[in-house]
């Protein structure tokens, strides 16, 4: 199992330049960054879509780009893999965005993992033009006409919510046939059955669900499916930084897992690093 860092990256937080040379140097094998383009002031949706949720923290109209804080990272780092934990897919435009990963993918030399959310913000997403109601049919077909994109000179897509004619795309990915898909999704029936049809991962948030019975309900849905269980991996975003804790999640089959960082002081997330150097030695060698 991999250890890597979650964080929101933001304009009052660690610079996303020093904290990926900071996580590549002290051994950390990931960094995951969140996304929301914008939050509305009106916030009707409570953090999370949860009924009695605290106030939303600040971080979350303080992230940058993504793809932009990434890329830079790409630049000024080798070994470190790049991914988005996770992102809106239903809110971008799915033309632009095969071509940022692709990009992206390239300039780091394989190192992407595109991490997939459906989203809570049902305001966020209804500025973008999204109907809360269908937008995890929006996020299956963009991920299947990212695959088209990806791995076809000539790629079409034809479906309820994208349409485009016979294209061409270019630069292509350089992982093969594409970057890993890691859903990042509650264990619902239906989240199973996106997860087994488009995904590589499923990498839920630590402390909102049983993993260890749900990991395993997964794998036996994909066999009922017709897939290989074994073509699935599991990851864990926010893991819970204890060295029991993390061995029994490598235990169970645990690809990947995401310690937090604080994402508003720079020193703050320098020193939780330093905390988590002992970790870092224990799973990443």
């Amino acid at each position: 199992m991999e250890l890597g860092l979650l964080i929101f990256p933001t304009d009052k937080g660690i610079q996303p330049v020093e904290l990926g040379r900071e996580a590549e140097t002290r051994g950390f094998k990931s960094l995951w960054f969140p996304e929301h383009s914008h939050i509305p002031v009106s916030r009707r949706t409570p953090w999370g879509g949860r009924v009695g949720a605290p106030p939303l923290p600040d971080e979350y109209s303080r992230t940058h780009d993504q793809f932009i804080a990434l890329a830079a990272i790409a630049a000024t780092t080798s070994t470190l893999r790049l991914g988005t934990g996770i992102t809106l897919v239903a809110q971008r435009d799915v033309l632009w965005l095969a071509k940022e990963v692709a990009s992206l993918d390239v300039i780091s030399n394989g190192r992407v993992l595109l991490g997939v959310g459906y989203g809570w913000n049902h305001e966020e997403m209804e500025n973008h033009s999204v109907d809360i109601h269908h937008r995890r049919k929006v996020v299956r077909e963009k991920v299947l006409a990212l695959k088209e994109l990806w791995t076809k000179d000539e790629a079409e897509f034809h479906g309820e919510y994208v349409n485009f004619e016979p294209s061409w795309s270019w630069p292509k990915p350089v992982q093969r046939p594409h970057p890993p898909i890691v859903i990042g999704a509650s264990p619902t029936d239906l989240h199973f059955r996106h997860i087994i049809e488009y995904g590589d991962v499923w990498m839920p948030i630590e402390g909102r669900f049983e993993v260890d019975g749900k990991w395993a309900e997964l794998q036996q849905a994909a066999a009922a499916a017709g897939r290989d269980p074994s073509t699935l991996r599991l990851g864990v975003f926010g893991a819970k930084p204890d060295a029991a804790h993390l061995a029994h999640l490598r235990d169970i089959g645990a690809s990947f897992a995401a310690l937090g960082l604080p994402p508003m002081d720079r020193d703050a997330a320098m020193a939780t690093m330093e905390k988590y150097a002992p970790l870092v030695t224990e799973f990443n060698g």
